[in-house]
């Protein structure tokens, strides 16, 4: 027989309520006490109608006739006003352990190391905020909700039944085993069940966060029936996973009430016979089979709990196993203010977790305060992923990097990437206004007059200016409703404006027409003025004045020098120049 490690389930269980709704203990409290109430009022109807029938209907007493109707009233107005302070209350509780849930899942993957993104599904974690998160609820407090307001309610209905004959009641305890055994079997299959669907979600949110953000490309390779198919695998799984949800759920549900039927018949059979020679009274037949039908119900959702819990019990496996996952290394004490910009790269070897080769091989490289030093080669040679290791986006298996002598890794995180503007050829924008964008992210509160200084000496106030709301005007998501050109001097401004000692420039115009280039080469020229500048180029005539050539193959250095030096090595340099002299005067 399948066994469920209620081990686990406890320990998730107690983290759950420890961590999302003992802060809330005043408020559960009263959700609790409201549940006792509401649970109070089952047992309390059934008990009426005793009276009801023997003094009201047997005995046409006119008191009993008067007073216990009003007391059903009572009965029921008292459960209405429990059931709405658990119901508001229950759902402020809920919605309180979704919001803390999805804050904490957000800061989280904010705080994890570029790798874990390179690795990682990006749909499954969107969907652990965005599903899991909300599933997590179901065991966090509508199963307490069940168990505890049900479950009083059946033991409620149980001491009644017991009240009013006890030999009769004990047949209702046979089928308990019975059921026990059944849930610990179901709820095996529906926690795997439930892990499914999570992974399936993940899938499904993947599909379509590819298909928006290219859908470009789906439109001009006419993909639609390509990205329709992957949906509609993600989809169909699914729908399969949750049909074996439901026949799960309705197997452990059906077996269980039909075993609580056929003690019932049971029940009713014995009753009848018993009541010719003990005096069993109609009213008590009545309130028995009452609490017996009334009893159904709370033990059907008590039952069906299980499906809500394993789904619950795997979202929090899921969110807490990310949420203990080791963030971004950060071990750094110093804080630099304005450093100098004098790097140090010593011995550096680099390996990819899932490459097969070193990237980087015992690179050593000095870069002065104010220096340019462009950073060539082929696709592949590592000039990116040198440029990446300076703001500790991946950590070194081999060697050092030191900024004004001191190591990066004992530098506070945030202070080293405070010294570290990047410019980009893939530039990221946000689905804000062009202010927004160009201040984003800053510590500092910045003056108007400051972003629109910095948006003058990126080229972009020109354009901006003829925008439909100037800096207000909302660009669409990474910023749609701009030109590749003016995305660029918007990341280029955003650069001028944090003023940072220490640049880096990734194939900062690589992708742009001429008119764009010579404004975003403009631009980049005042940026780089008076600073460290690290430039990553794919077109070789825009790195000429470089003050050093650092030439890169198979994640070697193999030249190092000036532009008209390199030339005259006629080395690996003059070649990559030659080739594009060569392709550039074809055209």
């Amino acid at each position: 027989m399948a066994k469920v490690d209620f081990g686990e389930s406890f320990r998730l269980y107690k983290r759950i309520y420890c961590e999302y709704l003992a802060p809330h203990w005043r408020k559960f409290s009263i959700a609790l006490i409201a549940m006792v109430v509401a649970a109070a009022t089952e047992p309390a109807f059934a008990t009426l109608m005793k009276p009801l029938i023997d003094k009201g209907f047997t005995e046409q007493d006119s008191t009993a006739m008067i007073v216990t109707p009003l007391a059903v009233m009572g009965v029921f107005l008292i459960r209405a006003i429990a059931a709405y302070v658990n119901e508001t209350t229950s759902t402020w509780l809920s919605g309180t352990v979704v919001e803390k849930m999805r804050i904490q899942l957000f800061q989280k993957l904010l705080k994890m190391p570029v790798q874990y993104y390179d690795e990682s599904n990006s749909g499954r974690m969107i969907s652990r905020i965005v599903y899991d998160a909300t599933q997590i609820t179901e065991a966090g407090f509508n199963v307490i909700t069940v168990i505890v307001k049900d479950g009083l309610t059946i033991v409620g209905l149980l001491c009644l039944l017991f009240y009013i004959n006890w030999q009769l009641t004990l047949f209702c305890f046979f089928t308990l085993p019975f059921v026990l055994i059944l849930v610990q079997v179901m709820s095996k299959r529906l926690r795997k069940l439930n892990k499914n669907n999570q992974e399936q979600y993940g899938q499904m949110t993947q599909v379509v966060t590819e298909a928006v953000q290219g859908q470009k490309i789906v439109k001009l390779l006419d993909g639609h029936n390509y990205e329709t198919e992957r949906l509609s695998e993600s989809v169909l799984l699914i729908k399969n996973n949750a049909v074996r949800q439901s026949g799960t759920s309705a197997i452990n549900s059906g077996v269980s009430q039909f075993l609580v039927a056929v003690a019932l018949s049971c029940i009713l059979y014995f009753a009848t016979t018993r009541s010719r020679a003990n005096g069993f009274t109609a009213g008590d037949f009545v309130s028995f089979i009452t609490a017996m039908i009334m009893i159904l119900q709370p033990m059907k959702r008590i039952t069906n709990v299980t499906q809500s819990l394993q789904r619950g019990l795997a979202s929090a496996e899921s969110v807490f196993a990310f949420l203990d996952e080791k963030e971004e290394a950060d071990d750094g004490i110093k804080v630099i203010d304005g450093a100098k910009g004098n790097i140090s790269i010593n011995n550096l070897t680099f390996r990819y977790p899932t490459s097969e080769r070193n990237i980087l091989n015992n690179i050593s490289l000095e870069i002065k305060s104010g220096e340019t030093v462009a950073l060539v080669g082929s696709s592949g040679s590592g000039k990116t992923t040198l440029a990446n290791l300076i703001p500790r986006f991946y950590l070194p298996q081999h060697g050092s990097i030191s900024l004004d002598d001191n190591l990066l890794n004992d530098i506070a995180l945030q202070s080293l990437r405070d010294q570290i503007a990047l410019v980009s050829q893939e530039v990221v924008l946000f689905n804000d206004n062009v202010y927004n964008n160009i201040a984003y992210g800053s510590n500092r509160r910045f003056e108007r007059e400051d972003v629109l200084n910095a948006a003058k000496l990126a080229n972009a106030l020109e354009f901006i200016e003829q925008l439909p709301n100037g800096f207000d005007t909302h660009i669409g998501e990474n910023g749609t409703r701009l030109s590749g050109g003016q995305k660029q001097r918007l990341a280029i401004a955003r650069a001028i404006l944090k003023n940072a000692p220490i640049l880096v420039l990734d194939e900062a115009t690589s992708a742009l027409d001429n008119q764009s280039e010579k404004l975003v080469q403009e631009a980049l020229d005042r940026l780089m003025q008076n600073r460290t500048t690290i430039v990553i180029a794919h077109r070789l005539s825009t790195i000429q004045h470089a003050d050093k050539i650092v030439v890169m193959d198979q994640g070697n250095i193999v030249e190092v020098g000036k532009h008209d030096e390199l030339l005259t090595k006629e080395g690996v340099y003059s070649n990559l120049y030659n080739i594009q002299f060569k392709s550039n005067s074809s055209l």
